[in-house]
């Protein structure tokens, strides 16, 4: 088999790839903000990740069926990833912005680093939902149209 004919390997990178051009897009157009990095920055509305991982379970399922070991495998892949996203990685980001503030007041004048801590590595629970249904659908409507 063609790897460009696996959609289930495909299919999530592009879901992915979408998402991340469209905050791109918001970030220069709305924003006025042309920000190259926005297209390898996590977090943020819509998850990407989310929207990956729910393309990959959708195209599992559309394939493979929904009572395969493949599918279960990618529900409880996906499962990890989108609570990781609004769990590990949102905490890490609230602390990385405490110790900011932290060393900022502490150290006015006599900074302890030049590089501050990445703040934005998580995702609110709506920038998951919101990822997770814009995966589902584009592999939907992918399957339904061009399949």
């Amino acid at each position: 088999m063609n790897v460009w004919s696996n959609e289930a390997l495909w299919l999530p990178i592009s879901a992915a790839v979408a998402v991340q051009l469209y905050k791109f897009l918001f970030e220069w157009i709305l924003r006025r903000d042309f920000d190259l990095r926005v297209l390898a920055r996590s977090g943020g509305m819509p998850s990407s990740h989310s929207a990956m991982v729910t393309s990959l379970v959708s195209a599992v399922g559309h394939r493979s069926g929904t009572h395969s070991d493949a599918f279960a495998l990618s529900v409880i892949f996906a499962v990890v990833v989108m609570y990781d996203a609004t769990g590990v990685r949102q905490a890490a980001g609230k602390q990385a912005k405490v110790l900011n503030q932290i060393i900022r007041e502490l150290f006015t004048g006599q900074p302890v680093s030049d590089v501050e801590l990445k703040e934005l590595i998580g995702h609110t629970f709506v920038e998951v939902f919101v990822g997770a249904l814009i995966g589902v659908a584009y592999t939907t409507i992918w399957f339904s149209f061009f399949a």
